[in-house]
């Protein structure tokens, strides 16, 4: 990936020189203008590599936001198995010869490995606790507001997920639209435009 922003960043700045020199250059302006790129051509190409370095900034800004969603998400589910985590234990403990009730919260199996089981089997087991259990749990001092931290977090999740998934999609959309910029650029004409700048970097 780090090769690949490299080049891409390669490839616009070769651009923004080539079209700059053509414009200040007179040698290398004759020499593009014998190839096809006049001054509407590279008007052209001016619009191009405008339209292609704004993609590429979206697509990047967009990956950035991505980025961000995923540690407020990772945050936040890490928060809750942690409260979860210290909840089931105590309930487990305290409701150990009442399987009826550890069926009920959920906490007589093994926890799920999969998110939306995982995240569901949580939600029940804050959602299910009434105010019989929650009268045996104060014992192991799991409180009312405990039960509502736990449901508030649950939410916290879930928000956070659709949030990163929400910026994934974009990311992919961001990346799909950059992706045909670039091709653009790439169409079988421009790389001669390349060719004659490389030719006069080396002379």
């Amino acid at each position: 990936m780090k090769n690949q922003k490299q080049s891409e960043t390669g490839i616009l700045e070769q651009y923004q020189i080539a079209l700059q020199n053509a414009k200040t250059q007179p040698i290398i302006a004759d020499e593009m203008a014998e190839l096809g790129y006049d001054t509407t051509k590279i008007t052209e190409g001016k619009l191009l590599l405008g339209a292609t370095i704004k993609t590429y900034n979206f697509n990047k800004q967009e990956g950035n936001e991505t980025i961000e969603a995923s540690a407020i998400f990772k945050k936040e589910k890490e928060a809750l198995d942690v409260l979860y985590k210290k909840h089931r234990k105590k309930a487990k403990a305290m409701l150990r010869k009442n399987p009826e009730l550890l069926k009920k919260l959920g906490v007589y199996k093994r926890m799920p490995n999969a998110y939306i089981n995982k995240i569901e089997t949580i939600r029940k087991f804050y959602t299910d606790i009434d105010q019989e259990i929650l009268e045996k749990l104060t014992v192991v001092k799991i409180t009312d507001q405990d039960i509502t931290a736990g449901i508030a977090q649950v939410q916290k999740v879930a928000q956070s997920r659709a949030e990163y998934l929400r910026e994934v999609g974009e990311s992919e959309d961001a990346t799909k639209q950059k992706d045909v910029a670039f091709a653009n650029i790439a169409l079988e004409d421009h790389p001669q435009l390349m060719e004659a700048l490389a030719r006069k970097r080396k002379s």
